[in-house]
């Protein structure tokens, strides 16, 4: 029988830390692979230096991604879940100050951080987010590996190069979805709705009780990210002097009502209180999606949805549809959103790419608005081909999209591209609900070639190397 690669909504939907899952968390979590070789090689006391090569995108922009940053915690052995955020700087900075490194918080190293991890310009032949690390013992190398940080976190070994982006192990689902013909044929035959086929096949790898718990740790990270986006002032970190805009949009549309609460859950029911008008949809729509991506930016905790430069889209549509579209939405309304957009986004993965290295911006803010759109469209009450119709219009509308970040840093254009991705995934779904889907001139699957198709296409200066596009044509000291 043929494998069929299968994605869980957690494998589409992690928690990490910002600017960028496959700059920073992709790399972060290569490091901690790298420290778990070791120990199992049982060579972890035997090293006293590592040095590691960072190619392609990683070295161009690594620098405004934080990546030597996460290469470092990673080695360290912190965990990019559970790492207090707030401790982040000073672990660099003593690391720094010191030159050295705690290897996998057991063995001490030399370590200079400018010198140890080096920037290389050239690409590896698989993937352009390559990383080679080399352990040593008295100058004589001991272990060497290298990884590849393919998007949305997710990190595959060198010896995989046969393996197209794939993820590390398959894994047995009651459904084996490899298309969106084959998700609405079960859909069909099983007469079940998208979230229910997600489910069983998530009751394959985790209990009911882990499941739920595990999406309510998401919309936690994903609701907090956008309450300290909203309440943050100041200017983000990295040089181009952008002025965070949250903060003001959330004082603005809440007016008197600012600061009346006291946490995260309040800030939620006070915006469900108050009256919004079509130009106020507009300006809340954005400012989660640019609250989200604020925090992004200054290294806090994320959701990637897809990703972390895509990381506001989808939480900024539930809060939509929360604050806006239905007052009385629970948490089983955010658990089947949830689960119908990884399940979607995994699609883009298997036929695609979600990595801006691989395929541009529209790997990225195009995922995350497809898979908002068909989020959204699930829980208004569309069936599963409007889902999907939901999804291609707004990739559909998102192909070509370049990914040129001005300084490698994911600000500009990248947080204000999750606010248009918002928007559009919402007009997307108010679009395929009024459509009769099963006449869909554009069926998903295609719309996933069609992205696979144009990142091939695509010019490499407009895949997260800042050689193209705005980046070359605005500078530092133009911001």
């Amino acid at each position: 029988m043929k494998k069929i690669e299968c994605i869980s909504v957690f494998d589409m939907l992690k928690i990490g830390v910002g600017p960028s899952s496959s700059h920073t968390l992709g790399p972060w979590r290569a490091a901690q692979f790298f420290v778990e070789e070791l120990k199992a090689l049982k060579a972890l006391q035997n090293i006293d230096a590592v040095k590691v090569e960072l190619y392609g995108s990683l070295s161009l922009t690594g620098k405004g991604h934080a990546t030597d940053v996460a290469i470092a915690l990673g080695l360290m052995g912190f965990d990019p879940v559970k790492m207090p955020i707030k401790t982040i700087d000073s672990e660099i900075n003593t690391l720094k100050s010191q030159s050295k490194l705690i290897l996998g918080q057991q063995q001490s190293i030399d370590f200079v951080f400018q010198k140890d991890i080096e920037f290389k310009s050239e690409f590896l032949d698989f993937h352009p987010n390559g990383i080679i690390f080399r352990a040593f013992k008295n100058q004589r190398p001991i272990h060497q590996d290298a990884f590849y940080s393919i998007g949305g976190g997710f990190v595959v070994k060198e010896e995989r190069k046969k393996a197209k982006q794939k993820i590390e192990n398959f894994k047995h689902f009651p459904f084996s979805i490899q298309s969106g013909e084959e998700l609405l044929a079960f859909c069909s035959k099983e007469k079940k709705n998208i979230a229910e086929i997600v489910l069983e096949n998530e009751k394959s790898l985790r209990s009911p009780d882990e499941i739920n718990q595990g999406l309510k740790d998401i919309w936690d990270v994903m609701l907090g990210s956008m309450y300290v986006g909203c309440h943050t002032g100041g200017e983000l970190p990295g040089g181009l002097n952008v002025s965070r805009r949250a903060l003001k949009m959330n004082q603005n549309l809440l007016g008197e009502h600012f600061d009346t609460y006291n946490d995260a859950q309040e800030w939620l029911q006070t915006i469900r209180q108050t009256e919004v008008k079509f130009r106020q949809i507009l300006k809340w729509v954005s400012c989660f999606a640019i609250a989200v991506n604020e925090v992004n930016a200054s290294l806090g905790r994320v959701v990637t949805a897809p990703t972390n430069g895509s990381a506001g889209t989808v939480p900024a549509v539930m809060m939509y549809y929360m604050t806006i579209e239905n007052h009385q939405a629970s948490f089983e309304d955010l658990k089947e959103f949830m689960l119908v957009a990884g399940e979607v986004g995994s699609l883009f993965k298997k036929g695609a790419t979600i990595s801006a290295a691989m395929g541009g911006c529209q790997a990225e803010i195009g995922v995350s608005s497809a898979i908002a759109a068909a989020g959204l469209t699930h829980v208004m009450g569309g069936s599963p081909e409007q889902v999907l119709m939901a999804s291609e219009i707004a990739m559909e509308h998102h192909l070509g999209l370049t990914c040129d970040p001005i300084a490698g840093l994911v600000q500009i254009p990248c947080i204000e591209r999750n606010a248009m991705g918002a928007i559009k995934a919402i007009n997307a779904a108010e679009i395929a609900i009024e459509s009769d889907a099963t006449k869909a001139k554009v069926p998903l699957d295609k719309v996933i070639k069609t992205l696979w198709e144009t990142a091939q296409d695509m010019n490499h200066k407009y895949k997260e190397t800042s050689e193209g596009g705005l980046a070359v044509q605005v500078n530092m000291s133009d911001c």
